[in-house]
């Protein structure tokens, strides 16, 4: 067992009142428990699956199987056959968010899609017309366009530009946009991996700053009546709820709204809708989700891709 750092504990204090849950919170910090991998499946589950399927969790979906973690899904032939993508638990769960969110929307967006996983979520949960995957780091497109390849994602569009940048080209144009935003990624902690500076103020503070910016021009790409979900995989408050908090103050147009199937996991630290995954439930690494409506004033804009910097698009598209 390693022992917690200053910036673990400062952070642990900010996060809990009670010395009980904060040396739960440091313990799963320091002495992290595997957790199994979870598969998105492509169609429905063959019916002869090649692992051990863990049990459930209440609000993981139907289309979602944990792996027992002694084996490893990514080096199976189905895998290779894009019969299911490979991710962390916790991102399923921040996924959840949108099962508030109607099926069968027009065009969704998903702002940071690297290496592709929310995008595969948001496609299998929601049946859009139209998955446009945006992502600003050039050598992360090239794992991004191969996994959506490889599970045969579509229609969809791969495209790289600032958010700025899109906000610009196409406003109001998506009945849904995802944030799955760059974060200090304290959550690698619980997942037995290194996460150098992910606990210190500076770090902390660079990367809510990075996530308004975003959040903001992001905000910007949500038709009337549309949604945006804002998702990150780290613990710390101005990263989560302050920045959730920031933007409703910023931008009335948005309202939270409440995700039923995450209502356990309603947040402590915040007065509207917003949902934290901790370490010590022992569930997954942990995360953060919110959900926002825009209200149905105004015009919608359509999508113009000869205005994007296309650089893959699905057969279908």
């Amino acid at each position: 067992m390693m022992t917690p750092s200053s910036n673990q504990k400062k952070l642990a204090a900010q996060l809990f009142s009670q010395a009980e849950e904060r040396q739960r919170f440091l313990e799963a910090l320091t002495s992290p428990v595997p957790q199994p991998p979870a598969l998105i499946w492509r169609t429905s589950r063959p019916p002869n699956v090649p692992f051990p399927i863990e049990r459930p969790f209440a609000w993981q979906p139907r289309f979602v199987d944990r792996v027992a973690f002694e084996f490893r899904p990514g080096r199976h032939p189905l895998h290779a056959e894009g019969a299911y993508y490979c991710l962390d638990i916790s991102s399923v769960f921040t996924g959840c968010v949108l099962s508030a969110v109607p099926t069968g929307p027009s065009v969704v967006i998903d702002v940071c899609a690297s290496p592709g996983g929310k995008s595969m979520f948001l496609w299998r949960m929601l049946s859009p017309s139209l998955v446009v995957a945006n992502e600003v780091i050039g050598k992360r497109s090239a794992a991004l366009i191969a996994n959506l390849q490889r599970c045969r994602i579509g229609p969809a569009m791969v495209i790289r530009a600032d958010v700025s940048r899109l906000a610009e080209w196409i406003p109001a144009c998506a009945d849904l946009v995802v944030v799955d935003a760059p974060c200090s990624g304290q959550s690698l902690a619980a997942r037995d991996k290194l996460c150098p500076g992910g606990f210190h103020p500076a770090t902390i503070n660079q990367n809510a700053n990075r996530q308004r910016r975003i959040l903001a021009q992001a905000a910007r790409l949500v038709a009337p009546g549309g949604y945006l979900a804002y998702l990150t995989c780290t613990y710390a408050l101005k990263e989560n709820e302050t920045n959730v908090a920031w933007l409703l103050k910023k931008q009335a147009e948005f309202l939270p709204r409440a995700v039923p199937l995450l209502a356990a996991f309603q947040s402590r630290l915040a007065d509207f809708p917003c949902y934290r995954l901790w370490p010590q439930q022992n569930m997954g690494a942990g995360g953060f989700a919110a959900l926002l409506q825009k209200d149905s004033s105004g015009r919608r804009t359509g999508i113009s891709p000869d205005r994007l910097q296309t650089i893959w698009t699905s057969p279908d598209f």
